[in-house]
């Protein structure tokens, strides 16, 4: 395949996964990160089928190469913007745009100079530039990235310093290299633009389709209004301390919390007044725990706290040291400032106990404290436990 017919291949390539683009999620509002990435792509095919117009005479070069290169800046600029975007960089619009200016007139002036050697360094430069840009994005989530994440973002790497070695050697090595020649690095620079294209663009949706289904698991075990694991993802975190608990060692505290008279706020103030009471209560939970300890919410009003490695009289007294917070919370609605109680019912985890007579236990402490006045903790060897 000759250069100019790959040119082509690039240009339509890219045509193609605009269209996917276009397609995919159709019914939903894209992202901006998604709309950004279009954008790029419109650009980059823009960019290549002007260069191929010049490789066929239709246009002349002092047209085609200056418009064509900025247009192919700008896409692979405006993806790297648009993989920082789905990265969480949100301000990458004002450096990109800066350094995409400079980048456009250095090549316009290398052009100036000389039209054939130096246009064609600063082209393969600022283009390898822009594709390690790209991967330098990919790569924010390496740690906790899936395998497709780690082989996108070394296979990117490689294929833009490729990109950037043909600037390179043509600057350092004008003959080649060995049996290296200009020529033959401009086929492989050719061949890794195909392949960034095909990388960069399936490589896209396949990423975006991960982080859906990985954000479609984690909702099945976290409450979405509160953030905390919800029934299923509580007792997935309790597993592991129910058969710890056959062993000897420290025990396992387990509390269940159930906000007192909360229907009053919800039939006061409405259900968006009570969600965003429900939201800042975790929150003044969550700062009397250490990391390693877990609240979830069972189910309405009803929470559940997980206390690894921790006793009964501690147990008490981190529940007595949260009733207290909630107690003494204003929390801040649109309409009003609602204040409230929590009771609470606390244990520890048995040998024998399996999750049907651990939750018997403390429920019934929880009733206990209920049943006595509300806002107290009760504890489960000072209540009366019902018989399975």
């Amino acid at each position: 395949m000759d250069i100019t017919t790959m040119v082509l291949a690039l240009a339509l390539g890219n045509l193609a996964l605009c269209a996917a683009l276009f397609f995919f999620d159709y019914e939903q509002r894209k992202s901006a990160a998604l709309s950004t990435f279009t954008i790029a792509r419109q650009c980059q095919a823009a960019g290549w089928l002007l260069l191929y117009f010049r490789g066929n005479g239709v246009l002349p070069d002092p047209v085609s190469i200056p418009a064509g290169y900025a247009a192919l800046f700008a896409g692979v600029a405006l993806e790297a913007g648009a993989l920082w975007e789905a990265a969480g960089y949100v301000r990458w619009r004002r450096p990109t745009y800066a350094l995409l200016t400079l980048a456009i007139g250095t090549y316009l002036a290398c052009y100036a100079i000389d039209e054939m050697g130096l246009r064609v360094v600063a082209g393969a430069l600022i283009l390898g530039a822009c594709y390690l840009a790209c991967t330098a994005a990919l790569a924010t989530g390496w740690r906790g990235g899936s395998m497709l994440r780690r082989f996108l973002v070394l296979a990117s790497a490689l294929l833009a310093l490729l990109v950037a070695a043909r600037g390179a050697l043509v600057l350092l090595m004008p003959e080649g290299w060995g049996w290296l020649s200009n020529g033959m690095l401009q086929a492989f620079s050719s061949g890794a633009f195909y392949l960034l294209m095909l990388l960069g663009g399936f490589g896209y949706l396949l990423l975006s389709r991960e982080q859906v289904q990985a954000e479609l698991a984690r909702l099945a075990l976290v409450d979405p209004l509160t953030d905390v694991p919800n029934r299923r993802g509580f007792f997935d975190k309790l597993a592991p301390w129910l058969a710890l608990a056959r062993r000897p060692g420290q025990p396992t505290a387990l509390v269940l919390i159930d906000l007192d008279q909360f229907k009053r706020v919800n039939d006061s103030y409405g259900h968006p007044a009570g969600d965003a009471v429900l939201r800042q209560v975790v929150e003044v939970c969550q700062k009397q725990l250490r990391d390693s300890d877990q609240l979830g919410r069972m189910v309405g009003v009803e929470f559940a706290l997980l206390l690894p490695r921790t006793g009964e009289a501690e147990a008490m007294l981190v529940a007595e040291r949260m009733r207290a917070a909630i107690a003494a919370a204003a929390i801040k609605t649109e309409r009003a400032m609602v204040s409230l109680t929590a009771s609470f019912g606390v244990t520890t985890i048995r040998a024998e106990d399996s999750s049907v007579s651990l939750f018997q236990r403390a429920d019934a402490a929880l009733q206990a404290a209920k049943q006595g006045g509300r806002n107290q903790v009760v504890q489960a060897s000072a209540a009366a436990v019902p018989l399975s």
